[in-house]
This record gives C-alpha cells, sequence and structure tokens, in this order.
C-alpha cells in the first residue's frame, strides 16, 4: 500500500515539475524580460514585478515538494525515482536526437512546454532528475520504518514470561506431641541457643 500511494505521489510530483516548475521557470527567464537574465532599470527591486514574484513562487514550491518527498523516509522512492527516470531518459533522448525529444513535448505552444524544453536544454531537468533518483538506491527506503506503535505491538504480542518465585513450607502452628516428638524439638531448641566458646575457654558444666 505504501508503494501504491508512491505512485501517485510519483503523478503529482510529475504534473508539479512540468506544469508548476516549467512554468515559473518561463516566466523568470523567457517572458520577463525577453532574454536569459536582466536587472530592473533604475537600481529598482522585483517586488512590483508579477513575473519574477510568480515564476519565483511557482519554481520554489516545485522545490519544496520535491525536498519534502526526498526527504522524508516513510514516502515511498517510487515517488521521486519514476519521475527522477523519467526526466533522465528524456536528457539522453535530447543528446542523442534533439529533433525528436523537443517535438515530443506536449503542449510546447504554451509556456509550460516551452518552459519544459529551456530546462531540458539547460541540463536542469538532467540535475533534477539524478536528485529525484537517489532514494532508489537506499535499501532502507523500500521498507517500511518502523515506529513507536510497532515497538508497542511486538511487546504486548510476545509470548508472557514467568518468573521465578520463592516458595516456602508451611509452618506447622500447633503443639508438638509428648513423647519422642517433643523430647526432639526440645533438644534442637537447646542445642540452637547454645552459645559459642572462644578457644581455650573452659565449658559450662
Amino acid at each position: 500500500m505504501r508503494h501504491l500511494y508512491g505512485i501517485g505521489l510519483a503523478v503529482v510530483l510529475a504534473a508539479a515539475v512540468f506544469f508548476g516548475g516549467s512554468w515559473g521557470y518561463y516566466r523568470l527567464f523567457l517572458r520577463n524580460f525577453g532574454a536569459a537574465w536582466s536587472l530592473p532599470a533604475g537600481g529598482g527591486s522585483f517586488l512590483g514585478n508579477s513575473a519574477v514574484t510568480t515564476g519565483l513562487a511557482a519554481v520554489a514550491a516545485t522545490a519544496l515538494l520535491v525536498g519534502l518527498l526526498i526527504a522524508i523516509r516513510w514516502v515511498s522512492p517510487l515517488a521521486t525515482g519514476m519521475p527522477g527516470l523519467v526526466l533522465l531518459a528524456w536528457t539522453v533522448l535530447y543528446v542523442l536526437s534533439p529533433t525528436r525529444a523537443v517535438h515530443d513535448i506536449p503542449l510546447k505552444s504554451h509556456s509550460f512546454g516551452l518552459g519544459f524544453a529551456a530546462l531540458g536544454t539547460t541540463g536542469i531537468l538532467a540535475a533534477l532528475g539524478i536528485a529525484l533518483v537517489m532514494p532508489l538506491f537506499y535499501p532502507s527506503r523500500w521498507r517500511r520504518p518502523v515506529t513507536a506503535d510497532d515497538d508497542y505491538d511486538d511487546e504486548a504480542t510476545a509470548a508472557p514470561v514467568l518468573e521465578a518465585t520463592t516458595v516456602t513450607a508451611p509452618v506447622r502452628t500447633g503443639g508438638l506431641s509428648t513423647g519422642m516428638g517433643s523430647s526432639a524439638w526440645k533438644a534442637i531448641s537447646v542445642e540452637a541457643t547454645q552459645t559459642v566458646k572462644r578457644p581455650g575457654e573452659p565449658p559450662d558444666w
């Protein structure tokens, strides 16, 4: 079930990279000033430029989602690994056949497709793909993390351990009968109450 959720998150991440990251990159570097980069005129700031602020917000939100899916241990590695493999495959295709790679990009006439092509041709998609596939090579990410509730369940279902107890013999409270038993009990009592003498000390008569 955890890896099934990971496949769903992979679809969400792929859509975020294509629509969010590509659109933000397009607004920042292609549509904003018509050049790779440019400074505001008169030494001003970009706070009043909606193209820059919204583009940065889209790129930052995409990066935040990527970072969370990589860092959180209970997320299946498929959530990042599958989009990463797609990005790496597109980069390899771009190196081998640039025309076909660009032709296969959906929505090429919109800002999403143009931004994705710009990310790919500058090598950003290759770098992002390498980062996304890294969780696939950690065996701990394929196993379900052990939580405190799991430890509690293991202790609760474990076989009970029998503790050793001290067994004492019952003590007779009744009086001893006369005769042999009474004499033996008296002899034992006298012997137990005798004091130990020092060496050389005369015995008591």
